[in-house]
C-alpha cells in the first residue's frame, strides 16, 4: 500500500474531481457521509450530544457537512466556528455554512478566548479545525480551543487528522488535539505510523471515500505500508521435490553464559521459518542447553567458521560483547562473501557500535535489525521519529544494506531509498526475546532463498502476524516470545489463505 504526502493527497482530490468527474462539493459530501456512517454505528442520537469545532478551510467544510447529516439523522448538534480572523472561509466552506444555517440555529462563532465554550465531561467533540494541509504551528485562539478540548473528558473524534498535527514532519512540542478516534480518508498518512503521535491519534480508522484509483496506480512514492496481498505475492511455497539441502543451511551465532535463551529462541524461530538445516554455534556452556531445547538443530562450539557451508549467517542474539565475541563478529563481517547472506542483531550491533569501522566493512545486502536504542548507538541521535526513519533510509543507501528499525509499524529501510512500514504486530511483543525470534525468522527465510528485500518484508510481516495470532489466543499481556514462535505455522496458513 502506497503512502502519499500531504501534497500528493491534495493532488489525488484534484485528480478525482477531474477524472471522475465529480465536484469538490460532492467529494466533500462523500467524505462527510463516510464519517457520519461511522458515528451512527457507534452512538445513539438520543444519548449523544455532539459539538463540532470547525475552521474555515475545507476541513471545516467537512465538519459543516457532518453537522448537517447528523442533524438529518436526529442527532443533537452544536457547531462552533473559529472566527478570529476577518474574511470568508473557503468557497466550499461558505456554501455548506449556508446550507447548515437553513436547518440549524446552533451555530456559534469563536472570536476570542471568552467565546470558547466549556466542554462538558462525557460529551462528544468532533475536531474539524485543521486537516492534512496544515503547515505551521497553531497559536493564539486556535491553540486555546485545542487546549480546552484536551483538558476535557470528552470523546474526541478528529476528522482527517488531529488538528495541529503535521502529516509529513514532526509535530513534537506543538499544540495538537488529543483524539480518542481519528477518521482519516483513503489511506495512512506517515504521521500515523510513528510513535510520537500515538497519544494524539487515538484509535485510527481509515475510511474509503472512493478517490479515483488511477491516481494511486500512476503516482510514485518512496514509502509503503505492507499488506497481506503484497506478502502473498512474495511468499513462495516449498517445491514438491525439495529436501533439507535445497532449503538451505543456516548458521546462528548466538548465546553466552546466562543468555542461552536468546540462542534457543532464535534457533526455534529459524526452523519454524523453514530452514532446511540449522547449525547453532554456541559457547561450551550452552552446548547441552541447545541440544536439549532444539533437537532439530545441530550444535557447534568451535568458533572457526567454514563460510562456504552456509547460505546465511545470523549473529548477535545473547552473544555478549566481550573480546571473544568481538573477534567473532568482526571475523564474520570481514569474511562473509557474496554467496552467504548476513543478518545482524542485538550484541552484534552493539559490537559494531563500539567499533564503527566495521560499518564500512559490512557485505552488500547485510540485514541489520536494531531497536531504537541500538539504532542510536549505531548512527547517532535523532531529534524525532521522522528524522530517525529518514536517517535509516540514508544509512541503508550509504551502506548498501537493509535496516529493520523495530517497533510498532516496524520500518524497513532499503539500499534503493524505499521504505516500508509493517502492518502486523502488537504491544504484547514488547518483551525480551521477541527480537531474537525475528532474527531467527529472517535467517530461516534467507536460507530458503528469498532475496534480502523479500526476506525483510516477509520476515517482519510473518513475525508480527504470529504475534497477533498468539495475542488472540492468550492475550497481549501474557504472551511470550516462545508463544509467538509456536504461532509461526498459523501465520503462514493465514498468508496462504489470504
Amino acid at each position: 500500500m502506497k503512502i502519499f504526502s500531504a501534497r500528493q493527497i491534495k493532488e489525488w482530490d484534484v485528480y478525482t474531481i477531474k477524472q471522475e468527474p465529480v465536484s469538490s462539493l460532492a467529494l466533500m459530501e462523500r467524505a462527510a457521509a463516510a464519517c457520519v456512517s461511522w458515528i451512527a454505528e457507534r452512538f445513539q442520537p438520543d444519548k449523544a450530544r455532539i459539538s463540532i469545532f470547525c475552521g474555515k478551510g475545507n476541513n471545516g467544510g467537512d465538519g459543516l457537512v457532518i453537522a448537517r447529516l447528523l442533524l438529518q439523522n436526529q442527532f443533537q448538534v452544536e457547531v462552533y466556528i473559529l472566527s478570529d480572523r476577518a474574511g470568508a472561509g473557503s468557497k466550499d466552506f461558505e456554501y455548506n455554512l449556508q446550507l447548515l444555517r437553513n436547518i440549524s440555529s446552533a451555530i456559534f462563532l469563536i472570536k476570542d478566548a471568552a467565546s470558547v465554550p466549556t466542554v462538558a465531561d462525557g460529551s462528544i467533540i468532533i475536531d474539524a479545525l485543521f486537516g492534512t494541509g496544515l503547515n505551521k504551528p497553531l497559536e493564539g485562539l486556535a491553540s486555546t480551543i485545542i487546549e480546552q478540548i484536551n483538558l476535557s473528558n470528552a470523546t474526541v473524534i478528529a476528522i482527517d487528522m488531529p488538528s495541529g498535527m503535521y502529516a509529513d514532519e514532526s509535530s513534537n512540542g506543538l499544540t495538537r488535539i488529543k483524539a480518542t478516534h481519528t477518521l482519516s480518508f483513503q489511506q495512512y498518512k506517515t504521521a500515523f505510523l510513528l510513535p510520537e503521535n500515538e497519544h494524539y491519534t487515538g484509535k485510527l480508522h481509515i475510511l474509503d471515500i472512493g478517490l479515483h484509483p488511477g491516481f494511486y496506480q500512476e503516482e510514485s512514492t518512496k514509502l509503503y505500508l505492507t499488506d497481506l496481498e503484497q506478502i502473498r505475492n512474495i511468499y513462495s511455497p516449498p517445491a514438491s521435490f525439495s529436501h533439507k539441502g535445497t532449503n538451505g543451511h543456516a548458521l546462528l551465532v548466538a548465546g553466552s553464559y546466562g543468555k542461552m535463551g536468546a540462542a534457543v529462541l532464535a534457533a526455534r524461530a529459524c526452523l519454524r521459518a523453514g530452514a532446511g538445516l540449522l547449525t547453532s554455534q554456541v559457547p561450551e556452556a550452552g552446548y547441552n542447553i541447545i541440544q536439549n531445547s532444539v533437537p532439530e538443530a545441530m550444535a557447534d562450539t568451535d568458533t572457526a567458521i567454514d563460510f562456504s557451508k552456509y547460505k546465511v549467517i545470523g549473529a548477535g542474539p545473547g552473544c555478549g560483547t566481550n573480546e571473544e565475541a568481538t573477534m567473532q563478529v568482526s571475523n564474520i563481517i570481514m569474511n562473509c562473501n557474496e554467496t552467504c547472506k548476513l543478518v545482524l542483531d542485538a550484541d552484534a550491533l552493539n559490537i559494531i557500535s563500539a567499533h564503527q569501522h566495521l560499518l564500512e566493512l559490512l557485505p552488500v545486502d547485510t540485514i541489520l535489525t536494531p531497536h531504537p536504542k541500538e539504532f542510536e548507538r549505531l548512527f547517532g541521535q535523532s531529534q524525532n521519529d521522522f528524522d530517525r526513519f529518514q536517517l535509516a533510509l540514508q544509512k541503508a543507501s550509504a551502506l548498501k544494506c537493509y535496516i529493520i528499525l523495530k517497533g510498532h509499524f516496524t520500518f524497513i529501510a532499503t539500499p534503493g531509498g524505499t521504505g516500508f512500514f509493517n502492518s502486523t504486530g502488537n504491544a504484547g511483543m514488547a518483551t525480551g526475546g521477541t527480537g531474537d525470534a525475528l532474527t531467527g525468522i529472517l535467517t530461516g527465510l534467507a536460507s530458503r532463498g528469498y532475496t534480502p528485500l523479500h526476506t525483510c518484508l516477509l520476515g517482519v510481516f510473518l513475525h508480527g502476524l504470529a504475534g497477533d495470532i498468539a495475542a488472540e489466543k492468550i492475550s497481549q499481556e501474557a504472551m511470550l516470545p516462545s508463544d509467538l514462535i509456536d504461532c509461526v505455522g498459523a501465520a503462514y496458513q493465514r498468508i496462504i489463505a489470504g
